[in-house]
């Protein structure tokens, strides 16, 4: 082969190479678009079907959260005798039953809003063991002392409720 012949096979060679490589580089570049599409597509289902049940998480927390809010426990649950050590504990009783129940719900809703509603379900307890350590005698005094004593500040209920609302206002 002589020099002329490699040239004429080098310029033949070129522009099938040259042609080659711009349709592996479309082609590639069509696969990873379809490949995102694809991705996306999935991802946009299987939002469509989590997201009522997320959001009936999240129904379930802020009625859990207006369950234990203390005005509407005491209320709710009213003693079954004077006796004001069975009662305080019958109302924490009523609020572990309630977490309990909703205990499942935590793996719809982020870490931030479940470490919120665990807070508030705790200070609740706090504040009923802490109105149950006074000089109250019967259960009924006991039910207007956690009353009188949650009356002056913002229940943590409330402020959890309001945590779980911003939550689901940021979802849509």
């Amino acid at each position: 082969m002589t020099g002329d012949g490699i040239f004429q096979l080098f310029a033949f060679l070129l522009p099938a190479v040259v042609t080659g490589a711009v349709a592996f580089y479309f082609f590639r570049l069509h696969t990873r678009n379809e490949e995102g599409r694809r991705r996306f597509l999935l991802h946009k289902d299987s939002q469509k079907n989590a997201m009522p049940i997320r959001l009936q998480a999240y129904e379930r927390m802020a009625l859990f959260l207006e369950r234990i809010a203390i005005p509407s426990l005491v209320v709710r649950v009213r003693p079954k005798s004077a006796d004001k050590n069975a009662y305080e504990q019958l109302l924490i009783r009523t609020i572990e039953n309630e977490f309990d129940h909703n205990l499942s719900q935590q793996i719809y809703m982020s870490d931030d809003c479940w470490n919120i509603i665990k807070a508030a379900k705790n200070a609740t307890i706090q504040a009923i063991r802490k109105a149950g350590m006074s000089e109250s005698d019967s259960a009924d005094k006991l039910r207007e002392d956690i009353l009188n004593e949650t009356m002056e500040k913002q229940s943590p209920s409330a402020t959890a409720l309001a945590f779980v609302k911003k939550e689901i206002g940021e979802i849509w």
